[in-house]
């Protein structure tokens, strides 16, 4: 099963009133594994920074000037979602900036049943309680400590293990943190996937020393022909 975990920034709250997005993260996820695969571009708004999304955020007019605007990577980005489910951090808000961003161009709308809202999933899960990424890192334990500033794909990233909390709990083997960064074509540096190691250092063995001993003496009683002594 495919999901995109997903975030973006924008110059504001609303479209409708001028406000675009100035960045668009994502990472994949494969039965709730990360693959290493990500998207991650930032974007030329064609209109100047407000003071208040800047603070967010810390893109600037200055730094987006040379960016490709939304037209010329739209088609790229629905080509990497796909069909896969979208799991969003208050999806009506990035669904409404995507989607309005996409019919400007052209180009086909994200239907909405795709996303899965993980605000509405903390909420329904702890109601009364905090459910901001942030509040849900800290309930989790999720290390959010590069989090100085909103970012898209880093948000994605630590969105995706508060996710795997949400519905039931992070594999063993989840290591966001160590695949390396990808760039805009969606592969890491190395041109491979993400895939599970060896552990750090090796699990202690099960058996205790004395049942260690009981074997061997068991063994030794069964005489040189026994298919344990053959095989040791």
């Amino acid at each position: 099963m495919r999901e995109i975990v997903l975030d973006t920034e924008t110059t504001g709250f609303d479209p409708q009133q001028g406000d675009r997005i100035v960045e668009i993260g994502a990472v994949e996820l494969w039965n709730h594994l990360p693959t290493g695969k990500t998207y991650h571009q930032y974007i030329n708004p064609e209109r100047s920074m407000p003071q208040s999304a800047f603070e967010v955020h810390g893109l600037g007019d200055d730094f987006l000037r040379d960016k490709p605007v939304f037209r010329q990577i739209g088609q790229a980005f629905l080509d990497f979602v796909a069909d896969a489910k979208l799991i969003i951090h208050n999806a009506s808000f990035d669904m409404k900036f995507l989607n309005a961003e996409l019919g400007w161009i052209g180009l086909p709308a994200l239907p909405w049943d795709r996303a899965i809202d993980t605000l509405t999933m903390a909420r329904e899960k702890f109601p009364g309680s905090p459910a901001s990424l942030d509040a849900l890192c800290r309930r989790f334990g999720v290390d959010n400590s590069a989090r100085e500033k909103h970012g898209a794909l880093l948000d994605s990233e630590i969105l995706a293990e508060v996710y795997l909390e949400l519905i039931g709990g992070r594999q063993p083997d989840l290591v966001l943190g160590s695949v390396t960064r990808s760039t805009a074509t969606g592969h890491n540096r190395d041109g491979g996937r993400w895939k599970a190691g060896p552990r750090p250092q090796p699990l202690p063995p099960r058996l205790t020393e004395d049942e260690a001993a009981a074997h061997a003496a068991f063994v030794a009683r069964l005489g040189d022909s026994a298919l344990w002594s053959r095989l040791s």
